[in-house]
């Protein structure tokens, strides 16, 4: 299974517009080759390189798995949590210096998961635990200008 997007190429900087610095609408993805027996997709965007650890962007599961387009702006159908930012939605990247990787994640699961709106990413990964039976990434890379 794949996740790629028009907006930019695995390894390559994602563009302004997707960040904090433009509008920060979330970038178009395209989802290839789940699994038959999907059961739902879970979505989970994220920064291994903040100061603090792992930074959340986004989390959005109960995906139907149907679901091989994501639009420029849009949510996937689903339920979100909250980011790091303390919000539910996308937060794009914002790094407070030097080049940070962000990782968007698409998981396979063999359930839906019983969890609220708002749940946080811990909940979240606890969740998936045991149920993942594919995933993909696409990882594109931003630095802010100065």
């Amino acid at each position: 299974m794949k996740i790629t997007s028009s907006a930019f190429q695995e390894g390559a900087s994602i563009p302004s517009k997707f960040t904090c610095d433009g509008s920060d609408t979330s970038p178009p993805l395209q989802i290839a080759d789940v699994p038959s027996g999907a059961k739902s997709l879970a979505l989970i965007v994220d920064d291994p390189d903040a100061p603090s650890g792992l930074f959340t962007h986004w989390t959005v599961w109960n995906i139907p798995p149907e679901t091989s387009a994501i639009g420029e702006g849009s949510t996937p159908k689903g339920v979100q949590g909250t980011n790091d930012f303390g919000k539910s939605g996308y937060g794009g990247p914002c790094p407070p210096s030097g080049t940070h990787r962000y990782y968007f994640k698409v998981f396979v699961l063999d359930r839906e998961l019983d969890l609220p709106f708002g749940a946080k990413r811990g909940q979240l990964d606890a969740a998936m635990k045991g149920h993942i039976v594919a995933q993909g990434e696409l990882m594109g890379r931003y630095s802010r200008k100065k």
